[in-house]
C-alpha cells in the first residue's frame, strides 16, 4: 500500500536521493584526484561518518529504535566501499558509476536466474544488451577505462549486489543499514592500520569523505527509504537508472571530464538492457 505523501514530496525526496547517490561517485573521485587523501583513509572516514549519521537518525526517530543488520551484510558493505574507493583512483566519475550500477544489477539478475527465476525473451534480450554494453565499454582501445580500476569497480558492484540481496526482508531498512554501517567501524580500523604506511590526509579530502559518508550515504539512504513509501516498485527500480547519467553529468561540470561515444553507447546498452529486464519482471 502506497504512502499518503503528496506527489510533489515524493518527487522532491526521490530527486534528492538520486543526486546524493551520484554524489558519492563525484565526491570520491574529487577527493582522490584533487586532494592528497588516500583511498583507505577516504573509505574509513566515509563509513564512520555514515555509521554515526545513521545511528543518530535511528535514535532521533524513536528512542526505542535500535540498529539492526548483520556481520555478513556489514562485510559485503565494507568490501563494496573499499573497492569503490580504490577504483576511483583511476576511473572517471561517470564511467565508475556506470560500471558499478551495471555490476550491481547484473549480479542480482544472475542470482535470480540461479535461484530458478524464468526469463521471458524480452528479459533475455535485455540481459544480452546489458552484458554487451559492459563488454563494449571494457574492450581494450583508445578510450577504454583502466583495467585495474574497472575490475575493482565491478567487484564493488558485485559486493553491493550481495548486500542488497541480503537486505531483502531484513526488517526496518534504515535500522538495518545503520547496524551494518556500525559493524564496519572495526573493519575500517584494520584497514587504516594496514594502509598506515601509505596514509595521507588533508582538510579538503577529509571534508569530501565526511560529506560522502554523512550526507550522500547516511542521509541519502534514509531519505531514499522514505521516498520508497510513495513509489511503486517499478518506479523505484526505474528511477535508479538515472544515477550513472547524473554522475556523468556531474563529472563534466565539476571535474572537467568528457563523455565519449564509447561511454554513451555503452550507457544506452547497459541501462536500456537492465530496464527491459526490470520492467518485465515488475509487470509479471
Amino acid at each position: 500500500m502506497l504512502s499518503s505523501m503528496s506527489p510533489l514530496r515524493v518527487f522532491a525526496l526521490t530527486l534528492l536521493t538520486l543526486v546524493a547517490f551520484a554524489s558519492n561517485s563525484l565526491l570520491c573521485r574529487l577527493a582522490l584526484k584533487h586532494t592528497s587523501i588516500d583511498a583507505a583513509s577516504f573509505t574509513s572516514i566515509r563509513l564512520i561518518a555514515g555509521a554515526l549519521t545513521l545511528y543518530a537518525i535511528v535514535r532521533l526517530r524513536s528512542e526505542h529504535n535500535q540498529p539492526l543488520g548483520s556481520w555478513r551484510s556489514a562485510l559485503a558493505l565494507f568490501a563494496y566501499a573499499v573497492a569503490f574507493s580504490y577504483a576511483y583512483v583511476s576511473l572517471d566519475a561517470g564511467t565508475g558509476a556506470l560500471l558499478l550500477f551495471g555490476a550491481v544489477q547484473t549480479s542480482m539478475i544472475g542470482y535470480g536466474l540461479w535461484s530458478g527465476e524464468r526469463f521471458s525473451p524480452q528479459q533475455w534480450l535485455g540481459l544480452a544488451c546489458a552484458l554487451g554494453g559492459l563488454i563494449g565499454l571494457l574492450t581494450p582501445g583508445t578510450f577504454a577505462p583502466p583495467l585495474i580500476g574497472s575490475a575493482l569497480m565491478l567487484s564493488a558492484g558485485v559486493a553491493w549486489g550481495i548486500y542488497s540481496l541480503r537486505g531483502k526482508g531484513a526488517g526496518d531498512p534504515t535500522c538495518a543499514t545503520a547496524g551494518n554501517f556500525l559493524r564496519t567501524i572495526p573493519m575500517t580500523l584494520v584497514l587504516s592500520a594496514a594502509a598506515w604506511p601509505w596514509a595521507a590526509l588533508d582538510t579538503a579530502g577529509m571534508l569530501y569523505a565526511l560529506a560522502s559518508g554523512a550526507l550522500a550515504s547516511g542521509i541519502g539512504y534514509s531519505v531514499w527509504y522514505t521516498a520508497m513509501r510513495g513509489l511503486k516498485a517499478t518506479s523505484a527500480a526505474t528511477v535508479q537508472l538515472s544515477v550513472p547519467a547524473i554522475a556523468a553529468l556531474g563529472g563534466v561540470i565539476f571535474l572537467g571530464e568528457s563523455i565519449t561515444l564509447r561511454l554513451t553507447l555503452s550507457s544506452v546498452a547497459i541501462l536500456g538492457g537492465i530496464a527491459l529486464v526490470m520492467w518485465k519482471k515488475q509487470s509479471a
